[in-house]
């Protein structure tokens, strides 16, 4: 909590100082409501990207651009907000970036202090962890305890099952004898054992429970459900009995609600900053061609909830066959000039930024198709109905990897159905905005967008 109070205090001293140093008049009271605005933003959107929880690896992204860029966004949307509610506010440029050179030092180091003082009221060293197992459960075990920014573990050594020498394991110690495994273990005071074993390795299990019977070492069972479970095979906790998610959500309630504010914001101010370019192709295409300016269609988002998604029309009025719907194809006669340009720059996809605000799409995830593909498609593709565990999205992995169009072949839609759940498994905030700057970069234009 104090750290949430310093980053308070230094969002208002920093506006204080700044006006003050630019001599900025605050008329009417629109400074203060852009001050309350941030203050607000900062509440609600610095604990959900876990500015709070203490870093212990990858201090440069967790404590300094982390913090900077969350800041400078929260800034950016508040004054964007008074700018929109209030015609008579002129944003001060000279205020506003003073006010982001001093504050954002101090919130920086206000994530420092934090963690600092957590660590020294916890203990600087980190439990140190030894792992039984082999192949891929055990490799992925130990990257997700080195890519996570506040994991209170260090893996130091392995005893490694396998029939051969796993060669992927970095530089971490590496035994194949018990004797010289358990005396590392005693020798280095390791805190705890993790058993990365499949279920079927029972006798393994009690083996090396055996062996550390005399020892204060905590023994952890981590099975490996790869075979099993459909995305991590999380242990869950439901009501003091403690189970394993085979098929079940991919993300937590934490990271859906990291997604969706994430998702308000960004389709909020990208509505505001491309009002302009929405005014100028709804014009373009009600000049150019009979019928309505956007084109609706039944789609399934979370859950398998059915919402009507907005795209700008891009071809001529006509009538489709009950229960058929007909794809774009390469040189579509149907497809408008206007329509044609829309669809090979993906601009008759702004639309959905509506849905987003919403709450039926998010700005990244599985693209939606047509109610009728996916009565086709579920009974097919391995995989495919859970795609709609999450709400849909503008863009997605399968998107920026060149999976997209017309999916006229069974082995296309498999490889997107794959893309999608590769991102499901793998979801981080940091992949969402790898996707973001990937469709800038490559994935609005694209050639099989047609």
């Amino acid at each position: 909590m104090p750290v949430r109070v310093f980053d308070a205090i230094v969002i208002v001293l920093g506006a204080l100082l700044a006006a003050r140093y630019v001599n900025a008049v605050n008329q009417n009271g629109f400074e203060s409501a852009v001050l309350a605005f941030a203050l607000l933003f900062a509440l609600i959107s610095f604990p959900a990207f876990g500015m709070y929880r203490v870093a212990r690896r990858h201090l440069l992204w967790r404590c300094v651009c982390l913090p900077a860029v969350c800041w400078i966004a929260v800034l950016a949307a508040s004054v964007l907000l008074v700018d929109a509610l209030y015609r008579a506010y002129h944003p001060e440029p000279a205020w506003i970036g003073c006010w982001a050179l001093v504050s954002t030092p101090g919130i920086v180091a206000c994530r420092l202090a934090g963690r600092k003082l957590s660590l020294l009221r916890a203990g600087q060293r980190a439990r140190a962890v030894v792992i039984v197992g082999s192949g891929e459960h055990c490799r992925q075990l130990i990257r997700k305890v080195d890519f996570a920014g506040d994991s209170p573990y260090c893996v130091s050594a392995i005893f490694d099952t396998g029939p051969e020498s796993d060669d992927h394991l970095g530089e971490l110690a590496a035994f194949r004898d018990r004797k010289g495994f358990a005396d590392y273990v005693r020798r280095y005071r390791i805190d705890e054992l993790w058993l990365a074993l499949p279920l079927s390795q029972e006798q393994t299990i009690l083996e090396f429970t055996e062996l550390f019977r005399n020892d204060l070492i905590d023994i952890r069972f981590i099975p490996d459900v790869r075979d099993l479970a459909l995305f991590d095979g999380e242990m869950v906790d439901l009501d003091g009995t403690s189970a394993i998610n085979l098929v079940g959500s991919p993300l937590s309630s934490q990271a859906l609600a990291k997604k969706e504010i994430f998702d308000r914001v960004f389709a909020f101010l990208a509505v505001l900053g491309l009002s302009p370019v929405l005014l100028a192709i709804a014009c373009a295409i009600k000049l150019t061609s009979r019928g309505p300016v956007l084109f609706r269609q039944r789609r399934k988002g979370a859950n398998g909830k059915v919402f009507s998604i907005y795209k700008f029309r891009s071809m001529r009025a006509h009538a489709e066959s009950d229960g058929v719907v007909r794809q774009a194809t390469r040189n579509d006669p149907r497809v408008t000039r206007v329509g044609a340009f829309l669809r090979r720059t993906s601009l008759d996809e702004l639309p959905q930024f509506f849905n987003v605000l919403r709450g039926e799409m998010s700005v990244v995830g599985p693209r939606p198709h047509a109610i009728e593909h996916d009565a086709l498609y579920q009974n097919i593709v391995d995989g495919y109905i859970h795609r709609y565990r999450i709400r849909p999205g503008i863009t997605g992995w399968a998107q920026v990897n060149g999976a997209r169009g017309e999916t006229d072949s069974v082995e296309k839609m498999q490889r997107r159905v794959e893309f999608d759940l590769y991102y499901l498994s793998n979801w981080s905030f940091a992949l969402d905005m790898r996707i973001v700057l990937l469709t800038f970069v490559k994935g609005l234009v694209h050639r099989n967008a047609y």
